[in-house]
C-alpha cells in the first residue's frame, strides 16, 4: 500500500479526518482492496484521494473531503 503524505510542514496540520478514517469511509462506498491514498486539494479544499481495487478487477478512486468526511465523488480511475 502507498501513502502520499504532505511535506513535513503540513504535518502539524489539524485535520478532522484521518487517512484510516478516510480508507474506511472509501471502503464502505467501494469495497475491494485499497492501493494508494494521497491527500491533496480539490477547488481549494483539502480531500483525501482513495485508490482501490475491486474483486472484479475495477480500480476507483473515491475523494474524500478531510473537513467533512463527506464523499465528493467515485469514479472509475
Amino acid at each position: 500500500m502507498y501513502y502520499n503524505r504532505p511535506d513535513q510542514h503540513w504535518q502539524n496540520w489539524n485535520r478532522r479526518i484521518t487517512i484510516e478514517e478516510a480508507m474506511n469511509i472509501a471502503s464502505e462506498q467501494v469495497p475491494g482492496q485499497i492501493v494508494k491514498v494521497e491527500l491533496d486539494t480539490k477547488y481549494g479544499a483539502w480531500i483525501y484521494e482513495v485508490d482501490i481495487i475491486t474483486p472484479q478487477g475495477m480500480e476507483y478512486e473515491v475523494e474524500v473531503d478531510v473537513n467533512t468526511s463527506g464523499i465528493i465523488s467515485v469514479k472509475p480511475d
